[in-house]
């Protein structure tokens, strides 16, 4: 019993110690990129678990290529059976709404919540772009915040060239939102404001989260390790500040966010809903300002929000608001 008592104790007391000598095991954790779930699936097949797909790779960067699967609207379900990739392009012009999914850490784009929420925007008649940045699923290279927007920047600019003017927004949802909102800051700065941001189950900060981590809050009582975790975010150069990005972004925008979020706090979406709505203000914008919450006797938690029936309503009132 006593050694197994002080066999504990070693591994509790170890954790602080190694995150001290070892920082950026940190970042490993934050996007988890190397829990490639699910494990089987091959994703330069998306046909086999999602239907009307077609896979393509970009090189974000020298040295960097990430995968990205194209998802059609229903209005091109029936068109597109043995279709090449350039046409699945082509259809990127039709005038329909294009979604850019960016999904959050841990595993691929064939994890199967990001599947059925795809399915779901699919047959409400959107294009759906997802990617898998890089480090993460058959991406090549390694996770960084810096990598991450790059990645979604480009994919930005690629829909935009290729859609000829249709509505394009940006959907993140956990470690995404932060990629998402990174991105349509600079995409505001050097052009024009996103059309769109769709931030499903998003934080303020990545280090609020890692610091009210249900693990982390074992050591809270822990005198400097609160701080230790604050200063190896700062050296590891992981931010990802919604809050921040919020303050200046004038983009249309539609939070979910579910009261039983059991990894990001649904206080914290509601804390970026009034960021937002204060930001209009300041600003003196008329970009609409939405937060849609889910009752925690839905059970949604952190990852299910795509089994809310209503799901594809709300999107379509979003999205077809902001065309009038």
């Amino acid at each position: 019993m006593k050694r197994a008592i002080l066999f504990l104790i070693t591994v509790y007391v170890s954790v602080p110690v190694i995150l001290y000598l070892f920082p950026w095991i940190l970042g490993q954790v934050i996007f988890a990129h190397l829990l490639r779930f699910p494990f089987f699936v091959d994703l330069s097949r998306p046909e086999d678990v999602l239907n009307h797909t077609c896979n393509f790779y970009l090189n974000t960067e020298e040295g960097i290529s990430v995968g990205v699967w194209h998802t059609l609207p229903a209005s091109q379900w029936e068109k597109s059976a043995r279709r090449s990739p350039e046409w699945y392009r082509e259809t990127l012009g039709d005038g329909t709404p294009v979604i850019i999914y960016l999904h959050g850490n841990i595993g691929t784009r064939a994890i199967n919540h990001r599947v059925q929420l795809v399915k779901i925007l699919s047959a409400a008649g959107y294009h759906v772009l997802s990617l898998d940045y890089r480090g993460f699923g058959d991406s090549t290279g390694d996770p960084s915040e810096a990598g991450l927007t790059n990645d979604a920047l480009y994919l930005y600019h690629w829909v935009k060239k290729h859609s000829k003017g249709s509505l394009v927004c940006l959907w993140g949802h956990s470690l995404g939102s932060g990629v998402a909102t990174n991105a349509a800051v600079k995409i505001q700065e050097q052009e024009s404001a996103v059309d769109a941001l769709i931030l499903e189950a998003p934080y303020t900060s990545i280090g609020e989260v890692v610091v009210n981590h249900r693990f982390t809050k074992m050591y809270r009582f822990l005198p400097g390790f609160e701080s230790l975790l604050w200063n190896i975010m700062k050296m590891t150069n992981i931010v990802f500040a919604n809050d921040k990005n919020l303050k200046s972004l004038i983009s249309p925008l539609l939070i979910l966010h579910s009261e039983d979020d059991n990894v990001v706090p649904y206080h914290m979406g509601l804390e970026l809903y009034e960021i937002s709505l204060q930001t209009r203000r300041k600003l003196n914008t008329d970009a609409h300002v939405e937060m849609i919450s889910y009752s925690a006797s839905l059970g949604f938690s952190h990852s299910s929000i795509y089994l809310d029936p209503n799901l594809s309503g709300v999107v379509r009132n979003f999205l077809e608001n902001l065309r009038h």
